[in-house]
């Protein structure tokens, strides 16, 4: 098939068949954010237009970028939703997949896009008019604060809310024992000590270089400080599989993999970001919703590695 209908969406079973991979990549694929897809109410499509885009990319050619377009998430997705048929919820916690799951129930013919990407990226997605919801969990070493900095800087002259969704806890993903006794930041530029880190724009990826320039650590000085994965259970995977040492991640991802031990360092706040302009709209009031209602609090508080005090505040308007 030298060319794809733009008509025409297709299942991730059929992307796989196109591509000659497995179902599994694809899906892998869209998690990152390199195939664009959308929902309809559970099935997920690709569009025809988007998985010849990224044929074309794979092949090297060059494919026009509108000015206002973005890397993370297209132009054709703003098309879809930026109107009041559906949301795109920007983020990589399970957690979004629970609330994008409550909202689908709520809204059962609406799309609801989920774009597997960090914190900043969702931040500019949302700067661009690209997402309508995005998570961050960016800490600001000048002030002890997350997020509220970011959002004010990357946001200029758009007012937006702050709404926690979760605390979590961020520490070190080691072998079995911590066999290299790593317990500090320091640690990581011992000489025998190799690094696994996260993709640059992640919260993680943040902290950490916070971490390293308050200890004055230079990113040289780390084995593996430019070996990245792009979720936190691909890092604790890889430190059970004995390529890597040490990993920077959320509990929540340690009780996910075996044959590692988890070494708390941070809980940090993972919030919710809108525009203000938008928070009154129907499908953000049943967000707000949701966040407090007992049936979703119960089954995150179900899966564990959550801290859900806060759920559904207000924290700030910025």
């Amino acid at each position: 098939m030298d060319s794809l209908s733009s008509d025409v969406s297709y299942t991730p079973e059929e992307v796989a068949k196109i591509l000659r991979i497995s179902k599994f990549t694809v899906y892998e694929m869209i998690k990152r954010g390199e195939l664009t897809a959308y929902r309809i109410g559970r099935k997920v499509r690709v569009e025809g237009a988007d998985l010849e885009s990224y044929k074309q990319k794979a092949k090297g050619v060059s494919i026009p970028i509108s000015p206002i377009a973005s890397p993370v998430i297209s132009e054709q997705s703003n098309r879809y939703f930026q109107t009041d048929e559906g949301l795109v919820i920007c983020g990589q916690d399970i957690v979004l997949d629970i609330l994008t799951r409550h909202l689908e129930k709520r809204f059962p013919h609406i799309r609801f896009l989920r774009h597997y990407v960090g914190s900043i990226d969702g931040l500019l997605a949302l700067y661009r008019g690209l997402a309508n919801v995005v998570t961050t969990h960016l800490w600001d070493s000048d002030s002890d604060e997350y997020n509220i900095p970011f959002v004010r800087r990357m946001l200029p002259g758009h007012p937006a809310c702050i709404i926690n969704l979760v605390y979590r806890v961020e520490g070190f993903y080691v072998a079995k024992g911590n066999p290299k006794n790593i317990v500090s930041w320091g640690d990581l530029a011992k000489p025998d000590i190799r690094f696994v880190n996260r993709e640059r724009g992640s919260g993680a990826r943040v902290l950490l270089d916070e971490k390293l320039r308050i200890a004055g650590i230079k990113h040289n000085d780390i084995i593996g400080y430019e070996d990245e994965e792009m979720t936190h259970v691909a890092v604790a995977s890889k430190v059970a599989r004995g390529e890597a040492d040490v990993g920077l991640g959320i509990e929540k991802a340690a009780m996910q993999v075996n044959n590692i031990d988890f070494i708390p360092l941070q809980k940090e706040r993972y919030d919710l970001v809108v525009r203000k302009e938008d928070l009154e709209k129907p499908h953000f009031q049943a967000l707000k919703s949701i966040l407090n209602s007992p049936s979703f609090r119960n089954e995150v508080t179900g899966i564990g590695g959550y801290d859900i005090s806060h759920m559904g505040q207000l924290l700030a308007e910025v």
